[in-house]
């Protein structure tokens, strides 16, 4: 005991040298396991006690000396600050990040708030208060995820257009906000279409707001987005919780209006469905339609990214392929 108490090493070699001496298959301690066999019953549980006590304090020993080493030759390298730093390659952030940073951001402009909902939801909210009737084909399993059944069941939101149901639950006009989120639709997955994707939808209502002030407003942001030659057009179209509807086209930012494969030689590309919003939502959300009006937009942020990068297949989204991911990195 006292030889291992008085033990010293100057490096990680010694150190080794004396665990070996001590503790290797020939060591001084481990023979002393060896002749334990050959002590009388009387004297086994005072001589075992001790030489555990020993391998206890050799094993410590040892380990005190390679941290004590250990620490020394740290502290004695030095830093060549003229040698060459190792370079880390820096990643780079989503295309539906930046697509969607650049849609808030724009609308931020134009007085737009942010609000968020929760991504599962009931049914009064997703369906009920905007109007959907109870027969419509978005209330069926084939096209939403329905998590439980029955009296106002619990689903997997397929719009963000909930966000602005609790919006307007909870706050009185003006409202101005833009809802960002993800959203889930019951559909096979192809370079068109996923069960998964993502949504930016935009509510304001107040007094005296006209269809006028929502064709300006989504002239603003198409221009912000694809340059400031880009034209609008509007279709007439159907949503349950606007009224009147229209679908939103901009020129085709790929040929300039004249033609080409990705707008399929009609110049123009769907970006967004758009409308004012019906009164009877305004009733549902404790708003006055008499008083008050307003007009929602919603657009899928894969489908403003594909538009603005030509990315044909939306998978690659989802794939987190490095190689696709690197083309973005002069994007942030």
């Amino acid at each position: 005991m006292r030889e291992v108490d008085r033990a010293e090493a100057g490096s990680e070699k010694e150190v080794e040298e004396l665990r070996v001496r001590l503790l290797g298959k020939k060591g001084e301690i481990t023979r002393l396991f060896d002749e334990f066999r050959t002590v009388s019953a009387e004297h086994k549980r005072e001589f075992g006690q001790k030489l555990n006590n020993l391998k206890n304090k050799a094993t410590e020993k040892i380990n005190e000396l390679k941290g004590r080493i250990g620490q020394s030759e740290s502290s004695d390298r030095t830093t060549d600050l003229t040698m060459p730093g190792d370079m880390h390659e820096l990643g780079t952030r989503h295309p539906i990040s930046i697509t969607r940073e650049e849609i808030i951001s724009i609308f931020r402009k134009l007085g737009y708030a942010l609000a968020e909902g929760p991504e599962i939801e009931d049914d009064y909210h997703v369906f009920e208060a905007l109007n959907f009737p109870p027969d419509h084909p978005a209330r069926d399993m084939q096209d939403t995820f329905f998590i439980t059944s029955g009296h106002n069941p619990v689903l997997l939101r397929t719009h963000t257009s909930s966000v602005q149901v609790r919006t307007m639950e909870r706050n009185r006009p003006p409202i101005r906000v833009i809802c960002p989120g993800r959203v889930f639709r019951n559909e096979a997955i192809s370079a068109r279409a996923h069960c998964i994707f993502h949504q930016v939808e935009g509510l304001y209502v107040d007094k005296g707001v006209s269809f006028a002030d929502m064709k300006q407003s989504i002239l603003l942001f198409v221009r912000e987005m694809f340059g400031e030659n880009t034209r609008i057009r509007m279709r007439p179209s159907y949503f349950p919780f606007t009224e009147p509807s229209t679908e939103v086209d901009i020129s085709c930012n790929i040929c300039g209006g004249k033609g080409c494969n990705i707008c399929k030689g009609t110049g123009w590309l769907e970006i967004m469905g758009a409308g004012m919003v019906d009164p009877n939502v305004l009733s549902a959300c404790g708003i006055d339609p008499e008083e008050y009006s307003g007009f929602a937009f919603g657009m899928g942020i894969e489908r403003i990214a594909m538009l603005k990068w030509q990315v044909r297949d939306l998978r690659l989204y989802f794939e987190n392929d490095v190689r696709f991911l690197r083309e973005f990195e002069t994007s942030i």
